[in-house]
């Protein structure tokens, strides 16, 4: 991982730069902390206590604050939950978002079971692609992992965002030890036959029930070595990564090509351009960072947008140098992986 310079004490318009250097382009917005699915390393089979309607923004506030990180030079918006698609309103948000200025880019990432009903509507209003979580093709193993059957569903809505032009459609897919971390090469022969670009993510410590183990995650060298089984993989250059977090690989000589996301093994850190903005209206620099910074309140105190930039700003400036997975003394965020967004 590429070092970090020493942190500077904070400038007067810093925007969403932070003492490392680094500028976030992409917000990641989490609509609602609901989902459909209850799958067993995100949550417990009854589920989570979810929102308040009167905690969450609505609709005017989330536009609003957006629109504020837009003006501080983020590009790129993506959607998140929970499952978004699960926010009534989301074709709206949509039509919302793409009226700003500067358009930013719009994507989404869901888990696809509703996604085959609104996927023309969704493009129609502005959504530019779309990722889908799914983590097995099997329908027995998709069972057991989300707790509902559900996978033909999912399969539609890749089919439905395909159609709409929601393109590049990507398979977002976690490896689990015992699970299906077998076959993983089987998930990528069914993502090349359909067109649609496949993303490996190593697990990591964001489970409601904080039982994520190190020792039994499926790293990124495990995935790559069960790939090359029945597949040539062929590293594409760093340089044509940039920002991205998923070191690329041709397979079998392209063009298409399947990522691996090695969060937790070999951590994009110095290159981070993300933040995030949870339903409830705290902003974290960090999917891992153990504090937020509150800009419902002051939204519905009268704030105007130059003081809730001030907020944001100041919220990136304290970014830590990186997440810290494996150091002394990391602790896992309080708030699950459904309540903070993807």
């Amino acid at each position: 991982m590429t070092a970090l310079p020493t942190p500077r004490l904070r400038p007067e318009g810093s925007g969403l730069s932070d003492g490392f250097g680094r500028v976030a382009r992409d917000l990641r917005v989490s609509v609602t902390d609901r989902c459909n699915l209850r799958c067993t390393y995100c949550m417990p089979a009854e589920g989570l206590p979810w929102m308040a309607k009167a905690e969450m923004l609505s609709d005017a506030e989330m536009l609003r604050v957006i629109g504020v990180f837009v003006g501080l030079g983020v590009r790129q918006v993506r959607l998140t939950g929970g499952e978004p698609l699960l926010r009534r309103s989301l074709v709206d948000l949509v039509v919302g978002i793409a009226a700003l200025k500067p358009r930013p880019r719009i994507a989404m990432t869901t888990n696809g079971v509703g996604l085959a009903r609104v996927a023309g509507a969704l493009a129609e209003a502005g959504l530019d692609r779309v990722n889908v979580s799914l983590d097995t093709i099997d329908a027995e193993t998709f069972s057991r992992l989300t707790r509902r059957n559900r996978l033909t569903d999912v399969e539609k809505g890749l089919a439905a965002a395909a159609e709409a032009g929601l393109a590049p459609v990507k398979v977002n897919a976690v490896a689990m030890r015992g699970v299906n971390d077998a076959d993983v090469a089987d998930v990528l022969s069914w993502c090349l036959d359909r067109g649609y670009e496949l993303r490996f993510i190593e697990q990591m410590p964001l489970d409601a029930q904080h039982g994520w183990d190190r020792t039994q995650m499926v790293s990124a060298d495990e995935i790559r070595s069960r790939l090359s089984e029945r597949f040539t993989l062929t590293a594409l250059p760093d340089a044509d990564r940039g920002s991205a977090p998923a070191e690329r690989f041709l397979v079998d000589g392209g063009p298409a090509t399947v990522g691996i996301i090695a969060s937790v093994s070999e951590p994009f850190c110095a290159a981070c351009d993300r933040t995030r903005l949870t339903a409830d209206g705290q902003v974290r620099n960090c999917l891992f960072s153990e504090v937020e910074t509150d800009l419902r309140g002051p939204l519905r105190d009268g704030a105007s947008d130059a003081e809730l930039a001030d907020l944001v700003s100041g919220e990136m400036w304290r970014k830590k140098r990186g997440h810290g997975i494996g150091e002394p003394g990391f602790t896992q965020p309080a708030r699950p992986m459904s309540s903070i967004g993807g």
